[in-house]
């Protein structure tokens, strides 16, 4: 191990996390500038390297001493088992093993190892390439295959070289990491000054649980908001996408879900919520996904990054339902809000074309105008409904078309939808997210009718049923949003 600088930042992101959770461990922080108080593994020395590793050490004895998981005390202890499997913290045999013997065994498993040895010198570590300290498995490093059905070394030999300090850093993960009592949750980034922010604020809280216990573990109503409300406490402008790992490493069969957000949409959603501008939007947006089981949070939180087109298209009914609803001052401020949220997101995410976002918005309008002389929800009723076949809604818009030109246009030249619009709207090419863009004209439609000061007569009180969710029906929205399951 380098003496001067023993964790180094490698590409491995379990590896990563785990070396910012031990340098939370020993203190280390970045001493000055806008990062100021955040964790540095390219600062940890060996001192407080050292001293990080003797903590965790003694957590392991205390945990590895109460022996039974099914105690509030235990709990770190029954975490353990998801961690490093069949260690000597949480071995079958401590049952019937004395105090001593087992605080022996737990810090003779933490202790550091030599440097091992091949016919053409020392081994580099796989992560590193600092000199190895041994050979290690699925014990020590979560997700790492196991001796029992590996075939590609030798008998007994354990297979993975590290060095001692990535072994510690493996060995931090749990701190850095929202423990379950099963499979935990991870946030990582290559963002290095939010991935510094996420695991210092989740050590504080891990080690409280360390030192209380718990005995069902910490409540999260959703995985996915845990990386959210990361991503709203953060500061700064992010510069990398944000993945949610979800890994489990016990001997039942280990468990890895990756849950990715880009970097256009993660700082999207830490600017909405964090700017004043669009605060009253995101408010907004929280109650668009909001449902009679869960709360809008977690609803924004699962979309984000599981179906990420989901969040327009919640938007859009959301709007198209408070159009329909007696007037309230409030519910058109936060609808208008609303509006130009979705707008920003087309702008900021989708990175959309302006001339194409002003086609569609001039649509819009147009085919407000037309609702607009209607006084019923009918017909709003039946242009919504035709969103869920896009066959449908094109037949509806020539209608219209040709509706629009026998009528008074308040000022709006042109065809009710030109040529480009219907490309923009209808175009199957890869390039074009005609899906992403008829979501659009619905925001747009029920923008400028909160903008007209339009209500239908027979109007339903906030008591009635929401219009029914968006449904596309050409595989528009194939893929999992992004999810890469392992």
């Amino acid at each position: 191990m380098d003496r001067r600088r023993p964790v180094i930042l490698t590409a491995h992101p379990l590896q990563r996390i785990g070396a910012y959770a031990l340098s939370c461990l020993a203190g280390i922080e970045r001493p000055e500038g806008r990062t100021a108080g955040l964790p540095d593994p390219q600062g940890l020395d060996v001192d407080g390297f050292d001293a990080a590793v003797a903590a965790m050490t003694e957590d392991a004895v205390r945990a590895a001493l109460v022996r039974d998981t099914k105690v509030a005390a235990g709990f770190f202890l029954k975490c353990s088992m998801s961690f490093f499997p069949n260690s000597k913290m949480n071995h079958p045999s401590n049952a019937n093993r004395s105090d001593e013997e087992i605080a022996e065994r737990v810090r003779a498993w933490r202790k550091p190892q030599r440097s091992v040895q091949s016919g053409s010198g020392a081994v580099g570590c796989v992560l590193c390439s600092q000199p190895a300290a041994g050979f290690f498995g699925k014990t020590d490093v979560p997700l790492a295959e196991s001796d029992v059905y590996r075939n590609t070394t030798p008998r007994g030999h354990d297979g993975m070289a590290l060095c001692w300090a990535c072994v510690c850093c493996f060995y931090a993960l749990p701190y850095g990491s929202w423990l379950t009592g099963g499979p935990s949750v991870a946030v990582h980034s290559w963002d290095e000054d939010f991935l510094a922010a996420t695991v210092a604020a989740q050590v504080r809280l891990t080690r409280q649980l360390v030192e209380i216990g718990s005995a069902a573990g910490p409540a999260l109503e959703a995985r996915e908001v845990l990386a959210l409300r990361a991503l709203r406490g953060h500061q700064h402008e992010l510069t990398a996408g944000v993945e949610l790992l979800v890994y489990g490493n016990n001997n039942r069969g280990p468990v890895l879900e990756v849950y990715g957000l880009d970097q256009a949409l993660a700082e999207w959603l830490r600017r909405t919520s964090q700017r004043s501008g669009l605060r009253r939007g995101f408010r907004a947006l929280l109650r668009a996904h909001r449902t009679a089981k869960e709360p809008g949070y977690v609803g924004l939180a699962r979309n984000a990054f599981r179906s990420p087109q989901r969040i327009p298209g919640g938007c859009a009914v959301w709007l198209a339902t408070a159009v329909l609803r007696p007037g309230r001052a409030e519910r058109e401020d936060e609808a208008v809000a609303l509006a130009g949220l979705c707008f920003d997101y087309a702008d900021k995410v989708m990175l959309m074309d302006k001339d194409d976002l002003d086609e569609i918005r001039a649509t819009g309008r147009r085919i407000a105008t037309i609702l607009q002389g209607e006084r019923s929800s009918g017909k709003l009723r039946e242009f919504y409904a035709r969103f869920k076949d896009s066959g449908r809604l094109r037949s509806w818009l020539q209608r219209g078309a040709v509706e629009w030109l026998g009528r008074p246009r308040d000022g709006q030249d042109g065809p009710l939808v030109s040529t480009r619009g219907f490309a923009l709207l209808f175009d199957p090419d890869f390039d074009n997210p005609a899906w992403f863009h008829r979501q659009m004209l619905l925001v747009s439609v029920t923008e400028e009718l909160f903008h007209l000061g339009w209500r239908p007569e027979g109007s339903f009180d906030d008591g009635a049923e929401e219009l029914p969710e968006l449904d596309v029906k050409d595989n528009e929205f194939a893929g999992d949003g992004g999810r890469d399951e392992r």
